[in-house]
């Protein structure tokens, strides 16, 4: 019986075969780095709010202290949003006339909280609590980074699974006294993180990783 296809066709095959492999892992490899991207994940994105809050001036130059805002931080899984009295205790004497802060002035005579745009903001499958990293070691610039730089604020981590689990799986690189938790400029150059974070392992009662890293410790 003659031949009915080309011996060209074995070619054409292999290459179409090899090709369409290539393709999908190309396409698999797209899909991820959009998945970790900063358009996905809107990190260092700026978030326009109703009134455009400084950290940068309130923390870097006023020196404020993250607890005098997000007063529950450590003693709630929520860090807390500041209420309107909050910003009224200093700007009812500063700045008490300026146009820009008239949002604040009319959610403290109407009663009516500032509707801010969240910026850390995990899905609500994920159980996260704030004073528990806070008394484990854990400080705000770990996760948020420079606030204190931050003219507008913005998310420096993607808040995705992986980021929280390489926290998870190696605690003793990002654990830091507990005293340090509040400064923003952590570590001093002279602090070996591997060999001082593992003592604080013990130090802090921090539990194993096999905890750390189980399904129910994230999502309950």
């Amino acid at each position: 019986m003659s031949q009915i296809f080309h011996r060209s066709t074995n070619v054409i095959s292999r290459v179409t075969i090899f090709g369409a492999i290539f393709f999908i892992a190309l396409a698999l490899w797209l899909m991820a780095q959009f998945t970790r991207s900063s358009y996905n994940t809107l990190a260092f994105v700026p978030r326009e709010q109703p009134v455009q809050f400084s950290h940068k001036h309130h923390v870097g130059d006023d020196g404020i202290d993250c607890r005098y805002c997000h007063t529950t931080v450590e003693t709630s899984a929520f860090a807390g949003i500041p209420p309107t009295k909050t910003c009224m205790n200093c700007h009812s004497q500063l700045w008490s006339n300026s146009t820009y802060l008239e949002p604040v002035r009319e959610s403290w005579r109407t009663g009516k909280p500032i509707e801010w745009t969240r910026v850390h903001d995990l899905p609500d499958f994920v159980y996260f609590d704030h004073s528990i990293h806070v008394n484990k070691g854990v400080g705000c610039s770990t996760c948020h980074g420079r606030v204190d730089l931050m003219p507008l604020t913005w998310q420096v981590e993607s808040l995705q699974m992986e980021w929280c689990l390489g926290c998870h799986r190696e605690p003793q690189k990002f654990i830091r006294p507990k005293k340090e938790v509040f400064t923003m400029d952590w570590p001093p150059a002279a602090w070996k993180q591997d060999e001082e974070g593992a003592k604080l392992l013990t130090e802090n009662k921090i539990q194993s990783t096999n905890v750390l890293t189980s399904c129910s410790t994230c999502h309950r």
